[in-house]
């Protein structure tokens, strides 16, 4: 479905839920800080090279522009450098537009990812019919619609490097949308994982609001190509992350997220695909 050329507002929207862990921070890894915005997570990234320079990955939930910024001065008082997107989702970009504008700064995305963007196109409509739960229940009422972020939306690098900050690197992890990234540290095997997998059962409204921690594939009502899904899975436990920080739920590492994480990779049709679904059979 084409997007029409006006910006929609993502302050107006209807947005039932919040979790336990709202407008909390923390840092979990050196440089690295995570911050929820309701039920989605941000991450503040902060260059190994100069500690002034730091970069913003997603930008939350619809009205939490505030927000952000509190940390942000909290943490480095002065605006980042960028900010990045694993992908353009309603509940990552609702204060993009917002933060983009009052900091000055660009925003970078896959090449697949622009057209949802750019003004372009909309998302597929999310499929309440899957496995079960409160939430997915719900998901018909979250906005699928994509954004218009004029100029300030860049395409990332072809050669998996990010602007400005060397020692990551992105890497396109599809299914959950085309354009869908993660992001890399090679030194400390640092993972931000976006919605690639999770740690919390998105689904599950209950789980969803006391953020209980537990490995799963991407939020199912809205992931569409479940092959390249599970590809993208099976890449980042290649990796072997050390700490994982995704969309959604408390940040994982240790001996418990290489477990867990293998046996998501290795079990994926069974753990992560749903039994039934418009995107599914």
């Amino acid at each position: 479905m084409e997007h029409q050329s006006e910006n929609k507002d993502m302050n107006h929207e209807f947005l039932p839920m919040t979790s336990v862990a709202n407008n909390t921070g923390d840092q979990i890894a050196p440089g690295v800080y995570v911050l929820t915005t309701k039920i989605v997570n941000v991450y503040f990234i902060q260059s190994t090279e100069d500690h002034h320079t730091y970069y913003l990955v997603d930008a939350g939930m619809p009205k939490s522009g505030d927000m952000i910024c509190e940390w942000a001065e909290k943490w480095f008082n002065h605006p980042p450098k960028a900010i990045l997107l694993t992908h353009g989702h309603f509940d990552h970009v609702g204060a993009v537009n917002e933060l983009a504008e009052k900091w000055g700064v660009p925003v970078y995305a896959h090449h697949e990812e622009i057209p949802y963007l750019n003004g372009q196109k909309d998302y597929p409509e999310p499929d309440p019919s899957v496995n079960g739960g409160l939430v997915t229940k719900l998901s018909p009422m979250f906005p699928n619609h994509g954004i218009d972020l004029g100029n300030y939306v860049q395409s990332l690098p072809e050669d998996g490097t990010i602007p400005g900050l060397t020692g990551w690197r992105w890497i396109h992890t599809p299914g959950h949308t085309p354009g869908h990234v993660s992001f890399f540290r090679e030194s400390d095997r640092v993972l931000v994982a976006g919605d690639a997998f999770i740690t919390v059962e998105q689904e599950s409204l209950y789980k969803v609001l006391t953020q209980k921690q537990e490995m799963n594939g991407p939020p199912k009502y809205f992931t569409t190509d479940w092959q390249l899904a599970k590809n993208s899975v099976q890449a980042l436990a290649a990796l072997q992350p050390s700490v994982a920080a995704t969309g959604h739920g408390v940040p994982m590492n240790g001996p418990k997220l290489t477990e867990e994480l293998n046996k998501l990779a290795e079990n994926f049709d069974e753990l992560a695909i749903p039994a039934h679904g418009k995107y599914v059979d």
